[in-house]
């Protein structure tokens, strides 16, 4: 008896197991994790990677150190291959030559106006002097007096007979540093049938030169803006500014 009651005990326990195995026990065991099939990958739809930042000091010197090449601590730095704006280097450039120091004054007090600081220099040089209005003389010498005369009669009062350009005589009918002036005088001289020579004049002596430091960012200097009376002629220059001398040791 006692071994029916064994047997029957066994029996039962392997039928809970069973129903216990076929209804979700055994599928709580985890599950290997399967790989899923590999697919091909064109070239182009694989991403690049993202590049390692450059961790090259800049050539020239050491990174962090101070100087042109190396950025001082905390510097931003700029773009590769971008140049940096350099906004203050100054280049010095020097407006001339004028004639006398009242161009000079009017001409510094434009440029101060426009926001430089001019330095004015006095050198020993050529200047324009005005525009020369002549007429050649004939090798007659008795045709050269009807000149004259017919142009004192007209009101030249100032025409003079004086050495020319070209190593022969000539009939000066004025100097002129307005080129309306000049203009008039030569039509003048053509109402009379003749026909004048015109040629720029120079002197020697005192000039005037002003200076000034111009930043990279500012724009080219435009010497017809200093000019000083309305009409008057100046054959002014801009370039670089005279190279100091070298101190002496």
């Amino acid at each position: 008896m006692t071994v029916l009651k064994s047997l029957v005990a066994c029996l039962a326990l392997a039928n809970i197991g069973y129903f216990l195995w076929t209804h979700g026990i055994a599928k709580s065991q985890a599950v290997p994790n399967v790989a899923a099939p590999s697919t091909l990958e064109l070239v182009s739809e694989v991403a690049e990677p993202p590049r390692p930042a450059d961790a090259a000091a800049p050539s020239g010197g050491a990174a962090g150190g101070s100087g042109p090449s190396g950025g001082a601590p905390g510097d931003v730095p700029s773009d590769a291959g971008a140049p940096a704006l350099l906004t203050n280097v100054q280049r010095c450039i020097t407006v001339g030559p004028f004639r006398d120091v009242s161009e000079a004054a009017h001409a510094a007090s434009t440029l101060r106006g426009g926001g430089y600081d001019p330095r004015q220099r006095v050198v020993d040089g050529e200047v324009w002097a005005g525009v020369w209005v002549y007429l050649p003389v004939p090798a007659n010498h008795a045709f050269s007096e009807q000149m004259m005369t017919k142009l004192k009669a007209a009101g030249i009062d100032d025409a003079l007979e004086m050495p020319g350009p070209n190593d022969g005589s000539v009939i000066s009918l004025g100097l002129f540093s307005e080129q309306k002036r000049a203009q008039a005088r030569v039509a003048q001289a053509q109402a009379l049938g003749f026909n004048p020579g015109i040629a720029d004049r120079k002197r020697n002596g005192n000039v005037y030169w002003i200076d000034i430091d111009l930043k990279s960012t500012d724009g080219p200097l435009n010497p017809a803006n200093l000019q000083g009376e309305a009409g008057h002629i100046s054959r002014l220059e801009v370039k670089a500014c005279p190279s100091a001398p070298a101190a002496q040791p």
